[in-house]
């Protein structure tokens, strides 16, 4: 048994950039009434080769130390492990049972591949590209972008069509909304856009009455204003649903009540019904 006054050093082994390990070591250090410089974190990432593991097992046996890995493929987690059982050095392999577990759990055999965590994928690229592509269309904003959006969602003000869109968005999807303005017309640009990409948001007079007059009062207006008003309101849904009747291929969606999530799924769901598309 080692000095507990000595310096106690954590050798973290990694065929990726290690960052894992450390802070997962780092976490379970602060479950141990230690001085902060009771312990000597030692870092070897992208290890490839059985030669540097000889070396490692070697420093960690003349330190006193202990091997962390987070080594993927199985093969070298065996030979580390088998290294570190010849020299007494005690070895904690932090993925190892995680993987075999989940192994067992989805049926699907790990793909053993170093760095996946820190891949950037084609998907991410995707969804900074459509939140980009959301922010510049929203309310109504370039017009011209609606024939090149994946959704498009059309609503009275105050039916969530911003935080649904930035939500899609955050999903791969680019997203346009259009306000419906009482007595204006739509663009003339939705034309283009194919019936089924097109959402409508529809929501309960009394709903919206609520959620406008919260509105007016956080920003310090008063309830009397049109926009807070009830006659008002039901002016607005009964011109955006004389809207809503001559083009009946447009989906419409009720937010009565809905959370973005709820509403989001029922977005998602009609659209890759009526496309054929799979879900991103």
């Amino acid at each position: 048994m080692a000095d507990p006054g000595l310096l106690r050093t954590i050798f973290i082994v990694s065929d990726s950039t290690g960052e894992t390990a450390e802070k997962m070591v780092r976490a379970a250090l602060r479950q141990f009434d230690l001085r902060e410089d009771a312990t000597d974190l030692r870092i070897v990432p992208h290890l490839r080769h059985e030669l540097d593991m000889d070396v490692i097992v070697g420093n960690a046996q003349r330190a006193q130390g202990l091997v962390v890995s987070t080594l993927v493929r199985g093969e070298e987690r065996k030979v580390l492990q088998t290294k570190c059982e010849q020299r007494g050095v005690p070895y904690v392999d932090l993925i190892g049972s995680l993987l075999g577990t989940m192994a067992r759990f989805l049926s699907v055999e790990p793909r053993e591949v170093p760095g996946l965590l820190h891949t950037v994928s084609d998907s991410y690229y995707r969804r900074m590209e459509a939140i980009e592509f959301t922010v510049q269309s929203d309310d109504g904003r370039c017009p011209e972008n609606l024939i090149k959006a994946d959704l498009v969602l059309l609503g009275i003000s105050r039916t969530s069509k911003t935080p649904l869109s930035i939500y899609l968005a955050q999903k791969g999807y680019r997203v346009a909304n259009v306000p419906l303005v009482l007595d204006l017309p739509l663009p003339p640009e939705l034309d283009q856009v194919p019936p089924e990409r097109v959402y409508a948001l529809q929501i309960q007079p009394d709903a919206l009455l609520q959620i406008r007059r919260e509105r007016l009062l956080r920003i310090h207006m008063t309830t009397d204003t049109s926009y807070g008003q009830r006659d008002y309101i039901l002016r607005e849904i009964y011109f955006a649903r004389d809207l809503l009747r001559s083009h009946p291929d447009w989906t419409v969606i009720d937010v009565t009540g809905k959370a973005i999530e709820e509403t989001a799924a029922d977005v998602l769901r009609s659209y890759h019904q009526r496309t054929g598309t799979p879900m991103h």
